[in-house]
């Protein structure tokens, strides 16, 4: 193994700490604190919500960059050639997050909204609530990726070389591949977000990061460990503190139609769940390291929900059922990749045995 991967292997074996074990019901706090503000004071917050650029929102852009700064700053470019021991974990990914999870979502859509649960849903907007699931689900996540693979000990090389191709693809694929789910000729791409998001939460604080760790590395290596050390908690307090942001803005829909939303973070869950699933269960029949495996699996089931959003409200409205559904998945999406991470740090010694068998030669 190179010396990176054996990095990346030592920093898996490191246990939560007590926080972290915690950190779902800080988060269901946050989410709490988040609605009762929107509720107390909506003026304030409706300003905060306008605070926008090609609908990208100010302050949960300088948000994220607080919880991803630290971890990009961890990032070593000279590390990078290492991933390629990981190739296996890459294609698992992409093919999660461009076949499977799209068309998983638009079945899942079917049944649940069409079927199961049609008798309660509203008839006039099911299939807005169909167009904003789909919507979520065919665009893969590109900020908080970077915090799910921190806390479950990802290689930090693979979750930045994985996000940079979803990216990419996602500029010539996102519109296609809405198009052929919704059955419409052309869809309109907010194009201006997808850009501005892209810049906002991974160009800028990327350069920014590598200035700050080629300055600290410039002075000493344990300048930079202690930098690192004590920037570690900043990631987690943005993180909540987003958490409170994001539910200001959204509250008054979640409160407004508790049911509805209920019902449509069903589909929502059992994409993630399956997703997730089925990347970590591929990439431990492939003996891919479990560094690769973890974010590979939260990868391949977490969504783009800033896009989603913006798309959905550009091409359905503000007030429509497709805007609705995306913000669910704001609601959900937090505590289930929580979860998710969770699993992948507890199973970590049941996963290496099967990884490591799927290494070993054929006799």
């Amino acid at each position: 193994m190179s010396e990176a991967g054996t990095a990346g292997a030592a920093a898996g074996t490191a246990p939560l700490s007590g926080f972290e074990r915690w950190l779902t019901v800080w988060v269901f706090a946050c989410i709490a604190a988040g609605i009762l503000l929107g509720r107390m004071f909506p003026e304030p917050v409706r300003w905060l919500a306008n605070l926008e650029v090609a609908r990208v929102n100010l302050p949960v852009g300088l948000l994220v960059w607080a919880m991803i700064v630290p971890m990009l700053t961890r990032i070593d470019f000279a590390a990078i050639g290492a991933v390629r021991e990981h190739w296996r974990g890459i294609a698992v990914t992409l093919a999660v997050n461009w076949a499977l999870k799209p068309l998983a979502m638009a079945v899942l859509a079917w049944v649940f909204v069409r079927h199961l649960f049609s008798a309660w849903l509203p008839a006039a907007e099911q299939d807005a609530y169909v167009a904003g699931l789909i919507l979520l689900a065919a665009a893969p996540c590109t900020a908080m990726v970077f915090v799910w693979s921190e806390i479950v000990r990802g290689d930090p090389a693979f979750t930045l070389t994985q996000v940079a191709l979803n990216d990419t693809i996602m500029v010539f694929a996102f519109a296609p591949i809405v198009a052929l789910l919704l059955g419409v000729s052309s869809v309109t791409v907010p194009w201006s977000t997808l850009l501005a998001s892209v810049v906002v939460y991974i160009v800028v604080p990327l350069a920014f990061a590598q200035a700050v760790r080629a300055k600290l590395l410039a002075r000493s290596r344990d300048e930079l460990d202690r930098a690192l050390a004590a920037m570690k908690p900043v990631s987690t307090a943005a993180l909540l503190a987003t958490l409170v942001l994001l539910f200001a803005f959204q509250g008054e829909a979640i409160l407004a139609q508790p049911w509805i939303i209920a019902m449509l973070a069903v589909p929502i869950a059992v994409q993630v769940a399956l997703s997730s699933s089925v990347a970590y269960a591929a990439n431990r029949r492939l003996g891919v390291a479990h560094a690769a495996a973890g974010p590979s699996a939260l990868i391949g089931a977490s969504n783009f929900f800033e896009l989603a959003v913006a798309a959905a409200i550009g091409l359905f409205g503000l007030g429509s059922g497709a805007a609705l559904a995306t913000v669910v998945g704001v609601l959900v999406e937090v505590p289930l990749m929580l979860a998710v991470a969770a699993l992948v740090v507890r199973s970590r010694a049941w996963y290496e045995r099967g990884a490591i068998r799927s290494r070993a030669p054929a006799r």
